[in-house]
């Protein structure tokens, strides 16, 4: 603590250099705490489980525009076609495909009356009684649809059965809760046969990627979206091989999109990816700019203080006393622009959190920013103090 006094004594006699660089310290760490919350977050989001067997499905879109095709007939011709091929589990006709940010949503409620009831905002998936086999699920309680739980013709009856969401059934009925009880959509009813644990819907990014609701309905449109699940090793394959089998089955028709559900996802956050590399190039540059910043500081410094480190020096001030005397005076000027940084973090955090869509900012992050920070203004030092403790006593005696 001796050493403290005449640092302090020193940093005033050079208070403009210290008080940028303390600054720029500070300025530092709010924005580098900030942008690796941000970072973490996106991150988190992109390696969540998603529940399906995104490596083995692929998905595509059929855009029939001859009017005589009988959709219905030809779809089950297709699948039929679909699942000779090698290396093909199972296809069917869904509303849309998992993690693409394009479907269905409703509102879901405990009681006909919204009003009422609990309720809560839900993507939906509907396909035949092979459905959540067909995307890798697991029905973790209750069971599987059947063949007898299957619609056909929507404008005529509505499912009467539904497999939820563990998110869905946990906000409507409570934790843990939700098997067998009904969910309402306006006035269609549907009990709950079964809850998946592990399911995102088609928008992984958004407040319901946890909300989804399975529904055993089969349509047929214009516009029908299909997904294959095949082995994984021979996924490549089937996909080459897809387009030419539907348009030799049947040429009154497009086929377009076929694509894998993983590459699908990676779509989805492309955004993220971007914005994870530009936040990082960001960090990595504001740290470069402070490296050398502390380290212009602590040689200019050296530099004005040459014949009073020499004078230490023959009067007995060992090259390691010499050596810890700057790497302590780094400390001070780091800590303190820390200190600072500390709270512009926060109130950093707490501007970018209303205005954008960003999380609270995490403690984690400010601590790993900090203890990066320090880590790096020592590196950036040792060679300035490294140079101090070598100066001879002989320079005490010279004019400058």
């Amino acid at each position: 603590m001796s050493e403290i006094k005449p640092i302090l004594s020193a940093l005033k006699r050079s208070k403009t250099g210290a008080i940028l660089l303390v600054l720029q310290i500070a300025i530092t760490l709010a924005l580098v705490s900030n942008a690796m919350s941000i970072v973490f977050d996106r991150l988190d989001k992109m390696t969540q489980q998603t529940g399906y067997d995104e490596q083995s499905i692929i998905s595509y879109l059929v855009v029939t525009y001859d009017k005589r095709i009988d959709k219905a007939k030809q779809f089950d011709e297709d699948i039929q076609k679909l699942k000779e091929l090698p290396g093909v589990i199972e296809a069917l006709a869904v509303s849309s495909v998992p993690l693409t940010r394009s479907g269905g949503s409703w509102m879901l409620s405990t009681d006909p009356d919204d009003l009422k009831g609990k309720s809560v905002d839900s993507g939906y998936l509907y396909g035949n009684h092979t459905l959540v086999g067909a995307l890798g699920l697991k029905v973790t309680e209750g069971r599987d649809f059947t063949e007898n739980d299957v619609v056909y013709d929507r404008k005529k009856e509505y499912p009467t059965v539904a497999i939820v969401s563990r998110a869905v059934a946990n906000a409507l009925f409570g934790e843990g809760k939700g098997l067998n009880e009904t969910i309402y959509s306006g006035n269609n009813a549907a009990k709950v046969i079964g809850i998946i644990d592990t399911i995102k819907s088609q928008w992984p990014k958004s407040n319901i990627a946890d909300n989804l609701v399975l529904l055993p309905l089969q349509d047929s449109t214009a516009y029908q979206k299909f997904v294959v699940k095949t082995t994984e090793h021979q996924r490549a394959e089937v996909m080459n091989k897809i387009e030419p089998l539907l348009l030799e089955l049947s040429r009154g028709r497009v086929v377009m999109d076929v694509k894998a559900l993983d590459k699908s996802k990676a779509d989805t956050y492309a955004s993220d990816r971007l914005m994870i590399k530009m936040l990082i190039s960001i960090v990595v540059f504001l740290g470069i700019i402070t490296a050398l910043g502390i380290f212009g500081l602590t040689h200019f410094n050296i530099s004005k203080r040459t014949k009073q480190i020499g004078t230490r020096r023959a009067l007995g001030a060992r090259k390691s006393t010499i050596f810890k005397h700057f790497l302590l005076e780094n400390m001070v000027v780091t800590s303190l622009g820390m200190l600072i940084g500390v709270i512009g973090a926060l109130l950093l955090g707490r501007k970018l959190m209303g205005v954008y869509d960003v999380p609270p900012l995490e403690n984690m992050s400010i601590l790993l920013t900090a203890i990066s920070m320090i880590v790096m203004s020592l590196i950036a030092v040792l060679v300035p103090a490294q140079r101090a403790a070598n100066i001879s006593p002989s320079v005490a005696t010279r004019s400058i």
